[in-house]
């Protein structure tokens, strides 16, 4: 029996630590698992070598400053992480292995009019195709992350009113679904996870705060502050898209006037283009324009990058980040959205928030949520379960 203070309570904790560390970075050097964790050079290289020997961890050789090191990344076979991504208009569901390599990823329309249980029904046999399609063992799967386009509850873990998918409202989506799939799951809004995607994989690494702006047909943002997601004690940080600009501009679903959303959101925006270029334009389609030179899609375009700058200086001025990161599909636009945004920034931030700050696109596009969704999935996971084996009891078969 381990006792608080130990020998063998110490060498655990050391243990989850180096574990935690790799599992959350995908790969890192022994060098870099040492400056994380804090642990000695000589203590790393011999959990290295324990955790090696007992097949939870692979090492290979690599270099770092023009010197020879080794990576260590989580065994591929230690485990198998879920990310489910329910859009405006899609559902796309992944799987991926502890090293953060992705396995299989798979997309399909979704009826934005459709009830939670169709959602759910969907989602469950995508994760079935995609588990029989690999091969890979179910009992490896730890964990599932969930993203929905809709304020979570942190505490009830129930979905807040959305007018996205409006038949969701008052659901319990992670309990819905760790009842069907028998295994963990986490949720979060897409916003959020589309951070978590970027931070992890795209235009956001290597940095410890940042904003993921995310607009579609609402605005939203992801925070992150010292290299994790901040929620706020209701879950509702990041609605940038509610940052009043005009009190006497038009009303917003959420009841007041002249929010940002009402100025960015391809609801309110799309009309503008409606009299000269019909009323069956998406945002993508506006943006595929604008690239090719049509003036009226460049100067709506030109428009909503100073407003969404508006609101993006004020994030400068409150939270500081250093980087943010636009998403959706407006991150298309290139130069031609982000040159107005940050012409804004430097006009209303704060000069050294502003000096400070890179504004760039998303490298990942609309894999974004469901990347932040394994992403999610990898960062609750326990250590220990890696440790002590857990992962190869019997799991429910998916169906």
């Amino acid at each position: 029996m381990e006792t608080p203070g130990s020998q063998s309570s110490l060498h655990r904790a050391n243990l989850e630590r180096v574990v935690r560390a790799v599992r959350l970075a995908g790969s890192l050097t022994q060098a870099e698992i040492a400056r994380t964790t804090g642990l000695s050079a000589a203590t790393v290289s011999n959990i290295v070598r324990e955790l090696k020997d007992g097949g939870t961890v692979e090492v290979t050789p690599t270099s770092a400053g023009g010197r020879r090191a080794r990576s260590v990344s989580l065994s591929g076979d230690a485990g198998m992480v879920i990310g489910i991504d329910f859009g405006h208009t899609h559902l796309r569901v992944a799987l991926g292995n502890l090293a953060h390599k992705v396995l299989a990823e798979e997309s399909e329309p979704l009826d934005v009019d459709a009830s939670a249980a169709q959602g759910f029904d969907r989602a469950e046999r995508l994760v079935g195709r995609l588990i029989e399609a690999t091969g890979v063992d179910r009992s490896k799967v730890a964990g599932v992350g969930l993203g929905v386009p809709g304020p979570i509850d942190v505490e009830s873990g129930t979905l807040g009113s959305t007018s996205i998918l409006p038949g969701w409202a008052g659901t319990k989506p992670a309990e819905e679904l760790k009842d069907r799939l028998g295994v963990p799951v986490h949720v979060d809004n897409d916003a959020n996870l589309g951070a978590l995607g970027e931070l992890v994989w795209g235009s956001g690494r290597g940095v410890k705060d940042l904003a993921y702006i995310k607009v579609a047909s609402g605005v939203g943002a992801g925070l992150v502050i010292s290299g994790r997601i901040y929620r706020g004690p209701g879950g509702t940080a990041g609605e940038i898209g509610h940052i009043t600009l005009d009190e006497s501009g038009p009303v917003c679903r959420c009841g007041n006037r002249g929010c940002l959303e009402t100025f960015a959101a391809a609801r309110y925006v799309l009309p503008l283009l409606h009299s000269s270029h019909g009323s069956d334009l998406t945002m993508e389609r506006v943006v595929a324009l604008a690239r090719e030179g049509d003036p009226g899609c460049r100067r709506v375009i030109a428009d909503v990058g100073r407003h969404i700058g508006s609101g993006v200086a004020n994030l400068c001025n409150l939270l500081n980040p250093s980087r943010v990161v636009l998403g959706g599909a407006l991150a298309e636009a290139g130069e031609l959205v982000l040159a107005p945004i940050r012409e804004s920034v430097g006009r209303y931030a704060i000069p050294s928030a502003a000096r400070q700050l890179s504004v760039l696109p998303g490298a990942l596009g609309s894999r974004a949520e469901v990347l932040g969704a394994l992403a999610l999935a990898l960062s609750e996971m326990g250590d220990s379960t890696l440790l002590d084996g857990s992962l190869t009891s019997p799991a429910p078969a998916f169906t």
